[in-house]
């Protein structure tokens, strides 16, 4: 457990707490990382402690990041990192003993499971009270709709993730290539051209692991992968996003090894183009500085939309906090485009509040613009656990059909089943 100790002095904390009590009506106080106050809370008082959960190896950096907010309003913040792959534990065994954090950052990919275990507290009645936390400070993928389409706001934006195609411009100029694809059938065509196996290169990259590259794919023809509540693998969209997945290995355009390390390979010119996110950007930043002016970012090919992956992370109140106003100051105060700001220079995240790009910082970013744009045109996987069930479905019946040989009607329908078995569960 990592634990965050502000000198907030006993003075700074009474004073805070005696004009909030004296005005009932007025607004908490709130921070930005500067320290200045902008009204947040309607309520009369807050308690002195939170817990947070952070998820990953990022708690000290939002120890630091959340330091003013402390100071300010003297609530001593306990923040706890928790590694992505104890998640599932760490929120079974909160949810069974009542125990949970205060505030949890939850990767949109588990909001299903926060949702379904009940964990989170429904703050919709709350969020006039701050202002940072209106729907319209975020884009529309992540719409309360959209997050969680039986009503009601369990969570909020935090961080901002999205896919974007990420390429090799000089192995493209070599191959004479002269500007990335836009299209399915340019990025079929390029990746064709690109690929020289005598020099163990491949065009394009499908990591083998990746659940919402068919979805994108099914957006991206125009369909859905989800309707009425069920998963669709029948439809039309979903089709045509096979065969573009398929294709690609058709050609012999894409690595079949299932261990391929898209960094490794993207850094070294084994593969000249993918499909990722920021992430990847900071990492070749870092590890290749030399390819600097070789490599860039743009918008992911579109057949009939050019529709990519809203991913990143929300936060949310626990169900059973003692104090919840304190809560929603600090989610007010995260949400604040001038912390989103500081919190992508200090990590690399990418902010969810979209006034936060027009900030010098990320608007005179190359790379920021091009993630900026996709997120106009970005989704979210479909909040339910039987996404999750059925998402490994269709990985495996591609991979098989693309990587193990097997016959693509025979297991495809095969998929349809299982699929079927699936929306018919709970």
């Amino acid at each position: 457990m990592m634990h965050s100790r502000r000198a907030a002095t006993a003075l700074v904390a009474t004073l805070i707490l005696a004009t909030t009590a004296a005005c009932a009506a007025a607004p908490a106080a709130s921070t930005s990382p500067s320290g200045s106050a902008s009204a947040s809370s309607s309520a009369a008082a807050y308690g002195k402690t939170l817990t947070v959960w952070v998820m990953g190896d990022s708690a000290t950096k939002f120890e630091q990041l959340i330091a003013p907010f402390e100071t300010q309003t003297g609530i001593d913040v306990t923040v706890e990192a928790v590694p992505w792959d104890s998640v599932n534990d760490r929120l079974t065994s909160a949810v069974a003993s009542g125990k949970g954090p205060d505030v949890t950052q939850i990767g949109l990919s588990q909001l299903a499971s926060f949702l379904k275990g009940d964990a989170l507290a429904d703050v919709s009645a709350d969020l006039a009270a701050y202002p940072n936390l209106a729907e319209s400070n975020f884009p529309s993928a992540v719409a309360s709709t959209a997050l969680n389409p039986s009503g009601g706001v369990y969570s909020v934006p935090w961080i901002a993730d999205t896919r974007v195609l990420f390429y090799r411009s000089d192995l493209l100029s070599a191959a004479g290539i002269s500007a990335p694809p836009k299209t399915w059938d340019e990025l079929r065509a390029d990746a064709k051209k690109l690929t020289d196996k005598s020099a163990k290169r491949y065009g394009y990259y499908i990591p083998q692991w990746d659940a919402p590259l068919p979805v994108t794919y099914t957006w991206q023809a125009g369909g859905e992968i989800m309707a009425d509540g069920k998963i669709d693998v029948t439809s039309s969209a979903f089709t045509k996003a096979a065969d573009h997945y398929l294709g690609l290995y058709a050609d012999g355009s894409v690595p079949t090894a299932s261990d391929f390390d898209q960094t490794t390979g993207f850094i070294s010119g084994s593969v000249a183009m993918l499909v990722s996110g920021p992430y990847l950007a900071k990492a070749v930043a870092e590890q290749a500085p030399d390819l600097d002016g070789k490599w860039s970012v743009t918008t992911v090919p579109t057949d009939a939309s050019g529709t990519s992956l809203y991913a990143g992370s929300n936060l949310g109140v626990w169900k059973n906090t003692t104090n919840k106003v304190g809560a929603l100051m600090l989610l007010n105060f995260l949400a604040d485009p001038a912390t989103q700001v500081a919190w992508y220079t200090s990590n690399g995240d990418l902010p969810a509040a979209t006034k936060a790009y027009q900030d010098a910082k990320l608007s005179a970013d190359p790379l920021v613009k091009v993630y900026a744009e996709q997120l106009k045109d970005a989704r979210l996987l479909p909040v339910s656990t039987k996404w999750d069930a059925a998402s490994s479905e269709i990985l495996n019946a591609l991979n098989k059909i693309a990587v193990s040989g097997a016959d693509k009607a025979a297991t495809l329908k095969a998929l349809a089943d299982k699929v079927a078995t699936i929306n018919a569960g709970s």
